[in-house]
């Protein structure tokens, strides 16, 4: 188990300036006329933590609350259930773009299934949303499809075979308190992911670049 916990101020500093599996939505986003607001904000973010070395402000709401104080609550229900072990993690960074990276909510510790060869190689994304919420996911019987990019990204970032989509809400009766929904590795869609992070990072550069050497005095 990572020494850093997630949320903590040592956990902010190692994502300081970083593209995060969570904003990489933001870095794809589009309109019919071209990139989106939320992707010049999140640079703008991004240039700002660069520039001051001190991690951006995080919103938390009373619904935000509630997931971060049932996280552990649905990770426990996941092992047991599933018969894994998982495995926290602060931060991964990707393997071969500097300034990005992930924090899944747990990494599968690898096992071998008894009588073949299978290697259990993935991650756990872990929801605990409102009851309304996670009675839509129970229904449909799939993860949001917003989730996705970020599931994408933090298999990129921890070379694994696919993320369990977990939502969790201990309100409901035993049986619809856990929905896991499979999500695997999308090769095709990793390798445009990684295309756009790199242009957006390369952007983010040349702009911090730029603004330190007109208003940043000489030494």
């Amino acid at each position: 188990m990572s020494e850093i916990e997630q949320g903590s101020d040592a956990w902010r500093k190692l994502r300081l300036g970083k593209v995060t599996a969570s904003r990489v939505a933001d870095v794809v986003a589009k309109t019919k006329s071209g990139p989106s607001a939320s992707r010049a904000n999140y640079m703008a973010e991004l240039i700002a933590e660069r520039l001051t070395g001190v991690p951006g402000e995080r919103f938390t709401n009373a619904a935000m609350q509630w997931g971060t104080d049932h996280e552990a609550d649905a990770r426990r229900a996941y092992e047991f259930y599933h018969d894994f072990e998982v495995e926290q993690v602060a931060f991964v960074d990707h393997p071969t773009i500097p300034m990005t990276g992930a924090s899944p909510d747990g990494i599968i510790k690898p096992t071998t299934i008894m009588g073949d060869k299978t290697i259990i190689n993935g991650l756990v994304e872990i929801k605990c949303p409102n009851t309304s919420t996670h009675l839509d996911t129970l229904l449909g019987q799939s993860a949001p499809g917003k989730y996705i990019t970020q599931m994408q990204w933090q298999m990129a970032c921890t070379a694994t075979d696919f993320c369990d989509f977990v939502s969790f809400d201990p309100r409901l009766p035993e049986s619809m308190r856990l929905f896991v929904f499979r999500v695997q590795r999308d090769f095709k869609l990793i390798a445009e992911l990684e295309h756009e992070v790199r242009k957006f990072l390369g952007e983010l550069d040349e702009k911090v670049s730029l603004l330190r050497s007109k208003y940043e005095p000489s030494p």
